[in-house]
């Protein structure tokens, strides 16, 4: 075949490779067999690699890149992804609509009622027809590109149809990104049998695929994704959002199913609670419903407030739950020796997510549930909330129940527990005991903490089992064959964790205070701890009186520092600590406090700090770092995909700052 005829024949294929992939993958009627579709897809990539001058970034080859990316620039989004003001009742429901009759006087309007898909929100941008940039929502105005990994997806064309339509010069779309229901279960299974951490839900796990450097892990994802809207567009007008989507679906771009023009918002009361009952029949989540004014016109007249357009609102599904069986109640012990019963249940499917565990954090609660094996129990799960039981359904009971058995003995080392006054929690005082040990371990090597990576359940468990390590301070003490030899364990992923706990040495003394784990010192009395004494060794010898002193350290925190360190067996690994060179000092700030006086709180994804490294700057700027919300806050930090404490800070009145304006306040542009 001579090089024109080649050509011809690349245009040819990948105009089939289109066809194909818009039918399998956005119509979800597949016309061919994969085997017909990988032939084709074979001699493209053939006759590219033998004329290269033929590639174009739209060809379907081009989808997925060879060189993982160094990071993500970002990008300022023309029009801005504002977030949605939410509403949990019919009530709070039929209250939007009359914000709007108000707003628009006498004219008539109707809505379009769709599915709040359970994703992460993206902005895709084609010029001529042409895939060019992709950018996640970010903090509304700002995002990263993520236009390597959102060209993995087969789900979005690169090149948009001109079948029926006449293509814009620029079109922007908006949509979700998502796994379904079935590809998490798959990729759960894979990470499971490699020994790898499962991620918690789809959303998660469509989150941290979308953010992954390498391409190429992208594409085995498995994501999806559904468009919802337009931002900014050029060569065409919309009058209306479903004439919009219209458009679109013909354009060749999956857009969201099954939404409904309403008339009013009885309507759309309706078709919400319609697909209240029906959501578990889609492989995919939703966790409620958006109603939107239908005419563009007239959203422009209602405009937007700073954070939220006035013209739709999201509609959120209630925590679902469901009723199985007590199989059996098991123990676990955390690092302080806090025994917690975990209720095994019978598996049941509730929000999106097959659940077979819930807590029943103490054995007072146990008590007051007159729980036993066997029972039928009502389980709730909502979102990413750890399922909790509610109550037991004892008009079902048989007589077959049996009581469970508090235990005086720890499950795990058979030392006898104990139950401090004013305390509901059991403890075992080993402090060998290796389950505690274990959790100590994780604790010490989480991210808030000395943030070893790699440093996981698993690794863990080989560690204690073999007797590698008796406390934390041993990691400090492995050797690259000490890794060699476990499981799993090759050269480099030997000296990945090798490296990754020599790189934690170096890290400031308010994670290693935290990373110790003494009782009721958590992220933010660490700091203060830190600050204060600017050295393990002189922490390590205040009185009671000394720490009662500081702002913020009570009679019970205090009580349990000096408890810590006048015990011998914690001096001796804080000795071996020392020895294997860890910071134990804390650095010298010199910043101005330009955040003195103020307290904040952080939600949702920060394109550049990690929720640790941005509480860490506010306290280094003298600001207050707190994880909950109260009358002493100033203000809610928000990033992107942001969490209930948004809806909180509103009703408290509390004032709400994104990224951008942040890194102003801290002097950080």
């Amino acid at each position: 075949m001579d090089k024109y005829a080649s050509k011809e024949r690349i245009t040819k294929l990948r105009d089939l490779i289109r066809y194909h992939d818009r039918k399998y993958f956005v119509d979800n009627k597949p016309e061919t067999p994969d085997r017909e579709y990988d032939r084709l897809y074979s001699e493209l990539k053939d006759l590219e690699k033998k004329f290269p001058e033929f590639i174009t970034p739209d060809s379907p080859t081009q989808r997925v890149s060879e060189i993982p990316q160094e990071g993500f620039r970002h990008v300022r989004h023309a029009v801005p992804m504002l977030s949605m003001d939410n509403t949990y009742s019919h009530e709070e429901l039929r209250d939007f609509d009359k914000r709007v009759k108000k707003n628009l006087g006498k004219e008539e309007y109707e809505y379009v009622v769709e599915f709040k898909i359970d994703g992460v929100s993206v902005s895709i941008t084609y010029e001529n027809g042409k895939f060019v940039t992709g950018a996640s929502r970010g903090d509304g105005k700002e995002g990263d590109d993520v236009s390597q990994n959102l060209k993995t997806i087969k789900s979005i064309p690169l090149k948009l149809s001109s079948e029926k339509e006449s293509i814009p010069s620029l079109l922007e779309v908006r949509g979700e990104i998502f796994m379904t229901k079935t590809r998490f279960i798959k990729l759960n299974k894979e990470k499971e049998r490699r020994g790898e951490e499962l991620f918690a839900n789809p959303r998660n796990a469509s989150a941290g695929s979308l953010k992954l450097l390498d391409p190429r892990i992208t594409a085995e994802r498995g994501l999806d994704i559904f468009i919802w809207g337009v931002g900014q567009y050029k060569g065409i007008d919309f009058k209306r959002h479903d004439e919009a989507l219209e458009y679109l679906a013909k354009a060749g771009l999956k857009v969201i199913q099954h939404t409904r023009r309403c008339r009013d918002i009885t309507e759309a009361i309706e078709f919400c609670d319609q697909w209240q009952k029906k959501r578990e029949g889609l492989d995919y989540e939703i966790d409620g419903m958006v109603v939107k004014i239908n005419s563009l016109e007239q959203r422009r007249k209602l405009g937007s407030t700073a954070k939220c357009p006035r013209w739709m609102i999201a509609y959120k599904f209630p925590a679902e739950k469901a009723l199985t069986q007590l199989l059996e109640v098991k123990m676990q012990v955390g690092r302080t020796g806090a025994v917690t019963p975990v209720a095994i249940l019978k598996p049941v499917h509730i929000s999106g997510t097959t659940v077979s565990r819930a807590t029943l954090h103490n054995f007072d609660e146990i008590k007051r549930l007159d729980i036993r094996i066997k029972d039928r129990v009502f389980v709730e799960k909502s979102g990413e909330i750890i399922p909790k039981i509610l109550s037991v359904a004892k008009e079902k009971r048989t007589g077959e129940e049996i009581p469970v058995r508090i235990p005086t003995k720890c499950p795990f080392c058979g030392f006898s527990l104990y139950k401090d006054r004013n305390e509901v929690a059991l403890r075992c005082d080993n402090v060998s005991c290796a389950a505690q040990i274990k959790q100590k371990i994780l604790h010490f090597a989480s991210r808030d903490a000395m943030d070893i990576e790699g440093l996981g359940g698993s690794l863990v468990e080989q560690l204690v089992d073999r007797g590698l390590v008796r406390d934390y301070a041993d990691l400090y003490y492995l050797k690259f064959e000490d890794f060699k030899r476990l499981e799993r364990f090759a050269d480099k992923s030997a000296q990945n964790i090798s490296d990754a706990i020599e790189k934690s040495k170096s890290h400031d003394l308010n994670r290693l205070i935290f990373a110790l784990g003494i009782r009721h010192v958590g992220q933010k009395a660490a700091w203060t701890l830190a600050t204060k004494f600017g050295s393990l060794e002189k922490l390590s010898v205040q009185g009671i009186g000394d720490l009662t002193s500081i702002d913020e350290i009570g009679p019970v925190i205090a009580e349990s520092i000096h408890s810590f360190f006048k015990n011998k067996s914690n001096t001796g690994v804080l000795n071996k600590i020392k020895k294997a060179n860890v910071r134990t000092e804390m650095r010298k700030i010199t910043k101005k406090a330009t955040l003195e006086g103020k307290a904040f709180v952080v939600t949702g994804t920060l394109k550049d700090y990690s929720r640790k490294a941005i509480e860490d700057l506010i306290r280094s700027l003298g600001g207050d770092a707190s994880s909950g919300l109260g009358k002493n806050t100033d203000y809610l930090v928000c990033g992107e995909n942001p969490g209930s404490k948004l809806e909180k800070a509103k009703k408290l009145g509390i004032r709400i700052i994104n990224e951008s304006e942040f890194r102003k306040m801290a002097g950080k542009t």
